[in-house]
């Protein structure tokens, strides 16, 4: 009985100065599929051969004397040796998923220690349907899918960059192919305000959840801004048609009083020329002088070439029936007849027959 508690005490010693003398670190590590894992082992007693194994395939062989003795191609080692603590770093130059499990360092003369590798793996996520137009008060869904992940991603909602409880969306969970997960999730709200809508995905190696974005844009809103638009829009157009009315009326008024005052003094000229021309013409017909009273007037009673020239009372003269020249060329005056003087014009035969007043 006593050497039974002998040897137990050994045991303990044993155990107590092995665990003293050997550490592994870190006892548990998760990395992202493709990065890298890095593990140390280190003593203060002195060895021989340092073996590293994954899943009790030995991928790293060091010897305290020579160093490196051989490795796996994905794998690399660093001596961090200070002093008398021996100290040794185990690279995993790209974690893939067969890695994950037990990772031990073992000291053959000391001991054997052993850590943990988890290898997440990010998969691929997103909203589907894209950006979303709704009526202000509608109802509206918005569903993420999470495909390809290990294990399996934590998904979440933020609206505006605020969080969403999760008692307005659910998740539901798929496995897919090689041990890979599925998740989807949908989130219900009402359409309040145009906002933008994110979903997250993560899972703990994440330095930060993958997100995906989409817009939510409501109606009532956009709709109020285009009328708003469009009432200015009328207002500017009709300020323009109405100034433009009136330059196009202020424009027809001047150039019509232009154009009537034109008309007006082309007709007062032709008048004052059509005038002038019969003064002159019978001026010179007669040889006389131009009397300023005079009116051309039209005689269809034409029997004869001489001039006939008919003093007849003051009474017919002032009643200005007829008005002509009142000087003229005569070649005789009748002494037969004191009131009516025929005179017989020279030159060229006269074609009209005029009664005139002598003076």
């Amino acid at each position: 009985m006593a050497t039974m508690d002998n040897l137990m005490i050994l045991l303990l010693t044993y155990t107590t100065q092995v665990e003293l003398v050997m550490h592994l670190e870190p006892r548990t590590l998760t990395s992202l599929r493709g990065d890298q894992a890095q593990f140390t082992c280190s003593t203060n007693e002195d060895w021989e051969v340092m073996l590293w194994s994954v899943h009790n395939a030995t991928v790293l062989t060091i010897s305290a004397k020579y160093g490196i003795l051989s490795k796996k191609p994905s794998v690399t080692a660093k001596n961090l040796s200070v002093g008398r603590t021996s100290r040794w770093e185990m690279v995993l130059e790209r974690s893939e998923r067969n890695h994950q499990g037990l990772l031990t360092c073992e000291l053959p003369e000391i001991g054997k220690e052993a850590a943990t590798l988890i290898v997440q793996e990010p998969g691929t996520m997103g909203i589907t349907g894209g950006n979303v137009s709704a009526v202000r008060g509608q109802r509206v869904v918005f569903e993420c899918q999470a495909t390809g992940w290990y294990p399996e991603p934590s998904l979440t909602w933020q609206v505006n960059s605020r969080k969403v409880d999760e008692g307005q969306y659910n998740v539901s969970a798929g496995v897919a192919a090689e041990g890979l997960y599925n998740r989807t999730s949908a989130l219900s709200m009402q359409a309040l305000e145009t906002s933008h809508v994110e979903c997250l995905a993560s899972v703990s190696a994440l330095p930060a959840p993958l997100a995906s974005r989409v817009r939510l844009t409501v109606f009532a809103e956009v709709l109020v801004e285009e009328k708003d638009r469009t009432a200015l829009v009328a207002v500017a157009i009709s300020s323009s048609a109405m100034l433009l009315f009136l330059l196009l009326s202020l424009c027809i008024v001047l150039c019509y009083r232009r154009t009537r005052r034109a008309k007006s003094g082309q007709a007062e000229a032709a008048r004052i020329d059509e005038s002038e021309s019969r003064r002159s013409s019978a001026a010179e017909v007669t040889g006389g002088k131009v009397n300023l009273g005079y009116a051309a007037e039209v005689l269809t009673d034409i029997g004869h070439h001489d001039l006939h020239v008919d003093a007849h009372s003051q009474t017919d003269f002032q009643s200005g029936t007829h008005k002509v020249p009142d000087v003229v060329s005569s070649s005789a005056f009748s002494e037969h007849s004191p009131g009516l003087a025929h005179v017989s014009l020279e030159g060229e035969e006269a074609t009209n027959i005029r009664r005139v007043t002598t003076v």
